[in-house]
């Protein structure tokens, strides 16, 4: 901007607080905004300054050029809000960045209209969230229901263990289930990693076990268990070695 264009813009300011320019403002005008050119965003941010009442009612308003610099790169912003990129095959990274800063003069300027609507997240959930889903009884990719009283009813008809209540800890629907026992804190007991076997089964229908059935799985357990201690027992005593010993 240059001191005859600062002239102008101080013309402008005029209208709306009646100044009286002169040759020494517009030349300061002109140094402190030599980078800003004299468009209808510059004049447009004297308009939104203008606008704004002040904090204190019987102040006057009185623009500076630091109030034109700001509110016309808020104004350009604003253009660039859902701007993206359109690049070329192959570009190099010399023609992006011409490119780029092109693309992105001519829409804050507004000789291009920004895009209106937001981009979308493409993919699915990764398997590690899928699996923390369906841990917890939810069916990934399940629809969602478009009211609350469908909501309600499809929180009892959930799929998956927490759609059913535990046989074993009477957990009721959408509850994880428990550990036995509990203290103060936690009067239920603690909150288990994985639903009860039996609460699995009975979510997929299958029928409980028979006290046959039972005993040879608690069976299987305790045999493991003591497979596990046999190894334990296995491990050979760390030899203690004296200093003394050592060092000769």
């Amino acid at each position: 901007m240059n001191a005859d264009e600062a002239a102008e813009l101080l013309a402008h300011c005029s209208g709306f607080d009646n100044r009286q320019p002169s040759l020494a403002a517009a030349i300061a005008w002109a140094s402190a905004l030599l980078d800003i050119p004299l468009d209808e965003d510059a004049k447009n941010a004297v308009a939104a300054y203008y606008t704004t009442p002040p904090q204190n009612p019987s102040e006057r308003l009185w623009i500076l050029p630091h109030h034109v610099r700001s509110l016309r790169t808020k104004i350009r912003n604003a253009r660039l809000e859902n701007f993206r990129y359109e690049p070329l095959s192959d570009e190099t990274t010399s023609e992006y960045l011409a490119r780029y800063r092109g693309q992105v003069h001519v829409v804050a300027s507004g000789r291009v209209a920004p895009p209106t609507g937001n981009l979308q997240l493409t993919g699915g959930p990764s398997r590690q969230f899928t699996q923390g889903l369906e841990d917890r009884g939810w069916s990934v990719g399940r629809e969602v229901p478009d009211t609350d009283a469908e909501a309600v009813a499809d929180s009892v008809r959930r799929a998956g263990p927490l759609g059913v209540v535990c046989p074993t800890c009477t957990a009721p629907v959408g509850h994880g289930c428990r550990t036995p026992g509990g203290s103060d804190k936690q009067p239920l007991g603690k909150p288990r990693k994985h639903p009860h076997s039996a609460r699995r089964r009975a979510a997929k229908g299958e029928p409980e076990l028979t006290p046959e059935q039972q005993a040879v799985a608690e069976q299987r357990i305790r045999e493991a268990s003591r497979a596990a201690l046999a190894r334990l027992d296995d491990v050979p005593d760390a030899e203690i070695v004296d200093d003394a010993e050592a060092a000769t």
